[in-house]
């Protein structure tokens, strides 16, 4: 559990109502079968060692001796068993009868829960047989369960109705530091139940920031009034991590991360701990500890919605929140806007948003200076997708070429421009911003930055050049999401992004589209050093590395503050049929994101204002305060243990990358 992963399997067996011995024999059997998967908790449904129907049979002596000795049994068949299993059960204590969970662990019966709120409405007429969990029983009540050894491992149990109550027991037990919550259920099916019983599940996931195991009765349960449908789910904040769907029986299978829930918490100033704990509170050991297999989704593109129609809504979330924030800055200033535009992802992202921002505002378009300014390193394809672009929205496009201004720059400072070298570059890139900020001081306008999330991580921009800006727009979005965006605007908003001059017969919405097509394809570039005609000769990933995993990289560290051995396991998973990226070019990648990263920090500190977009955020005003002289000493240390070889494949040239990469 080094990694915080731990598995989960949710349990529906086999049934014969009131048959405790044919009962006790399939949860044994699904127990061993969990086990070989090697699940930590093994969780069953509520009264299932007798069956949630039996009615009046709860009251037979016959029937409650049955389930004591079938509980016996279990305990005794499961004690060499590497997880935790949690049983119902009626169980009897001080003369009452209680709907009841056993925690079994390492062969002993580690403590007993009782039902809390009972059902007594429609269907329902639990308090006929069971008396609701006593507050001042020493034999059973509402408890917490820990893992000796391993912190976080921390968990309370609740029965079916007790999520359903208006004060839910999961409340309570997350509370008083229960990291997940299982539950035991019996909740028959009816007509639209099973998407209430998920909404119910993963919102409180959401809401206590914890894991959640499901667990209901199936399909062998008494039909006589009521259809079970053994549905099982688990959740974890607010993600529904497996469904098993509705009239199955069997186990389903799910990693919970407890080191997440805990990242989470402990940044949440809201999730406050109770400085009492339940009445009862259990410590086991005799499970095993060994690492977790993953087998839960992990996406490669965890900025990036994975259905087209999640992608679609979040997409316009998100120009809205750009354009509106900046339609805010201009309605204050009462200023227009200045765009530098390249013919790249970034800029076409800025100036569209611009024109977004302007049309909510009914400014005219023509009030946007789009400003194109080729130098040493601008191929003609870029250039020419830059005119054509901030001419198809409506913009005024002014072409300033800067390479006789940088040149002078270089016979001032006395550099030889022969010499390819960081003031080669950054010369263009402090000229291009200086051009900028003067065409907007004369036109009574702000100038609009483009620089991305992924860019400002890594320090990937000129401090006093492309760093600087009036009001950032793309600030809060990685450059993994900023093709999808465009992608987006080509294929949903091209009509409301073309001006109407340009706008002809539908022709034009035609063109625009395989206009954003040909930039969504360019490669990415600071086009600094010497192009070749239409040739892009300088590529961004050559240098820093792939921005998909930089990004991957980027939500995992920052979101969740995992350690690079987290990161690095987590990454590996995600890009398993990847492979162009193999074990050392994940660690080499990861090595190199670590080291600018914390290097970068100086610029990150003085970055203009920028719209907050998603849960990563970099701004040191509102979410991301470090110190500009932090060592990485450690992070690398274990980056530098982690594994490089996994023996299927492996690149040599592999150890010269890391030689070229430790260079920089």
């Amino acid at each position: 559990m080094r990694d915080g992963f731990i598995t989960v399997a949710a349990c529906t067996p086999l049934l014969h109502v009131a048959d405790c011995a044919y009962n006790r024999g399939e949860i044994i059997r699904l127990a061993k079968e969990a086990d070989r998967s090697h699940a930590h908790i093994i969780l069953f449904p509520e009264l299932c060692i007798t069956g949630y129907t039996c009615g009046d049979l709860f009251f037979q002596r016959t029937l409650l001796d049955n389930a004591a000795t079938s509980l016996d049994t279990i305990r005794q068949a499961t004690a060499d068993l590497g997880g935790v299993v949690v049983i119902g059960l009626p169980y009897q204590t001080g003369g009452k009868l209680y709907n009841a969970a056993a925690v079994l662990a390492g062969g002993e019966l580690v403590g007993m829960v009782a039902k809390t709120h009972l059902p007594n409405y429609n269907e329902f007429y639990e308090k006929r047989y069971f008396t609701p969990c006593p507050s001042d029983s020493q034999d059973i009540g509402q408890a917490v369960f820990s893992l000796e050894g391993v912190p976080g491992f921390t968990f309370g149990v609740e029965i079916c109705e007790d999520l359903w109550a208006a004060e839910p027991v999961s409340t309570s037990l997350a509370l008083s530091g229960a990291n997940f919550i299982v539950n035991l259920s019996a909740g028959n099916e009816t007509a639209g139940k099973a998407d209430y019983r998920r909404m119910l599940v993963t919102s409180t996931s959401a809401r206590l920031i914890c894991g959640y195991v499901y667990s209901g009765a199936g399909q062998d349960e008494s039909t006589s009034d009521t259809v079970y449908s053994g549905h099982r789910l688990i959740a974890e904040n607010g993600v529904l991590l497996s469904d098993s769907g509705l009239f199955t029986n069997g186990i389903t299978y799910s990693e919970i991360d407890l080191q997440r829930i805990e990242s989470e918490r402990s940044k949440n100033t809201s999730f406050v701990m109770k400085n009492t704990v339940p009445r009862h509170s259990f410590s086991f050991s005799g499970i095993r500890t060994d690492k977790t297999k993953l087998t839960r989704y992990v996406s490669p593109t965890p900025f990036v919605p994975e259905t087209t129609g999640e992608l679609c809504g979040r997409a316009e979330e998100i120009l809205s929140l750009q354009a509106h924030g900046l339609k805010k800055r201009l309605q204050h200033t009462g200023m227009n806007a200045v765009v530098g535009v390249s013919g790249g992802l970034d800029s076409t992202l800025a100036l569209l948003v611009t024109v977004k921002a302007f049309d909510l505002l009914g400014k005219p378009r023509k009030d946007i200076i789009a400003v194109i300014m080729p130098c040493f390193g601008s191929s003609e394809r870029t250039q020419r997708n830059a005119r054509a672009l901030a001419e198809a929205v409506g913009a005024t496009v002014r072409v300033i070429d800067i390479s006789d201004s940088v040149k002078r720059h270089f016979a001032d400072i006395n550099h030889d421009e022969q010499q390819h070298d960081t003031v080669y570059e950054n010369a263009q890139a402090r000229e291009r911003t200086q051009v900028l900020f003067d065409i907007a001081n004369g036109e009574n306008s702000i100038v609009i930055g483009t620089g991305d999330l992924s860019e400002s991580a890594l320090g990937f921009c000129t401090f006093g050049g492309d760093h600087l800006s009036m009001y950032c727009v793309n600030a809060g979005v990685p450059k993994t999401l900023v093709r999808y965006l465009i992608e987006y605007i080509r294929d949903h908003a091209t009509d409301y992004v073309l001006s109407v001059e340009f706008r002809v017969l539908g022709v034009a919405e035609r063109m625009f589209g395989a206009l954003l097509h040909d930039i969504i394809h360019t490669p990415v570039s600071p086009e600094l050093l010497p192009s070749d005609g239409d040739r892009i000769t300088q590529w961004t990933e050559d240098i820093i590395g792939p921005y998909e995993l930089h990004d991957f990289f980027l939500y995992y560290a920052i979101r969740f503050s995992f350690s690079p051995r987290k990161v690095f396991r987590l990454a590996e998973y995600a890009f398993h049929n990847e492979c162009e990226y193999n074990r050392g070019m994940i660690k080499t990648w990861l090595g190199v994101f670590y080291r600018r990263f914390f290097a970068a920090q100086f610029k990150r500190n003085a970055v203009p204002d920028s719209p907050k977009i998603g849960s990563v955020s970099l701004s040191p005003r509102a979410d991301w305060r470090m110190p500009s002289d932090a060592s990485v000493n450690e992070w690398m240390k274990e980056i530098d243990e982690l594994p490089t070889k996994d023996g299927r494949y492996f690149l040599e040239e592999e150890s010269g990358l890391l030689k070229e990469i430790d260079k920089l």
